[in-house]
This record gives C-alpha cells, sequence and structure tokens, in this order.
C-alpha cells in the first residue's frame, strides 16, 4: 500500500473528527487528491446548512469542480471516512474517480446508527467495490471517531 493512500485516509479521518466536534456538523470527513495534492476537503454539514445533500463527498465533489472548473474528475482520488451512500456513489459515478478509498464500511455504519437504504445492504458489495474501485482503508481509525467522547 501506497503510503500517501494511507496519509489522505488520515486527513479524511481528522476532517470526521472535526465534524464530529463542530456544532451543526456530523462525523464524517473527506478529501480529494490530484497529482498528490488536496484540492477539495471537508466534512459533513448537514445540520449546520439544514440540507441533507452537505454530506462530506458531496461537499468536496462541488469544491473541486469548483477548484478545476470541470465536472471531469477522473484523474482524483476521493478518500472518504466512510463508504458512500447511494447518494454519495452517484455523484461519485459522475464525477469519474479514478479511485474511491473508505474508512468505516456502511454495516459499520448501520452499526453506529447511520443507516443507508435497505436496497444497499442488499447490493452486492464486491460488484460495487468493481465498479467504483474502492478499497477499504484504516477501518477501525474511522470507526474509532464514532466511538470517541469528544
Amino acid at each position: 500500500m501506497d503510503n500517501s493512500h494511507i496519509y489522505f485516509m488520515q486527513q479524511a479521518i481528522a476532517l470526521a473528527k472535526k465534524g464530529k466536534m463542530t456544532k451543526g456538523s456530523g462525523p464524517f470527513g473527506a478529501v480529494i487528491v490530484k497529482n498528490q495534492h488536496i484540492i477539495a476537503k471537508g466534512h459533513n454539514e448537514v445540520h449546520d446548512k439544514n440540507d441533507l445533500t452537505q454530506h462530506a463527498e458531496l461537499a468536496v465533489i462541488q469544491e473541486a469542480c469548483k477548484v478545476l472548473e470541470s465536472k471531469d474528475l477522473s484523474e482524483c482520488i476521493l478518500y472518504t471516512s466512510c463508504e458512500p451512500c447511494m447518494m454519495c456513489l452517484g455523484a461519485s459515478y459522475w464525477a469519474g474517480f479514478e479511485a474511491i478509498y473508505f474508512g468505516a464500511s456502511a454495516e459499520d455504519a448501520k452499526k453506529h446508527g447511520f443507516i443507508y437504504s435497505n436496497v444497499f445492504y442488499a447490493s452486492d458489495n464486491e460488484k460495487r467495490y468493481q465498479e467504483f474501485n474502492m478499497h477499504q482503508l484504516l477501518r477501525e481509525e474511522a470507526v474509532a471517531v464514532w466511538q470517541q467522547q469528544i
């Protein structure tokens, strides 16, 4: 495993911690990287912005598109503290990421009260991981964000 993947995942997890500690935010973080540089980063702001689409992944996709002045993110990698939900996977599909690295799984999220749709849980993980070139990394560190008392 390339150490840069670990570094960028650690950044996403740190943003999840920041989101957990920030009033009106949630414990999910994400970064988008192009050519080994972070071009967008953020955490969940659903409650703060009163906008259910402000998951960390969507927020950073929107920011990356602005920074690059393009909707094509095919030369970018998404690092996210938790496996993207259906909404975020849809946006990731259109973004065309080179790869997606995630920390906690959807099953981990469910165990901690962050529940996705039944359709998502019924889908084939391996096919999803293959289609989106998804890789799990630093699971324990990501799950620990939800378990820590802050």
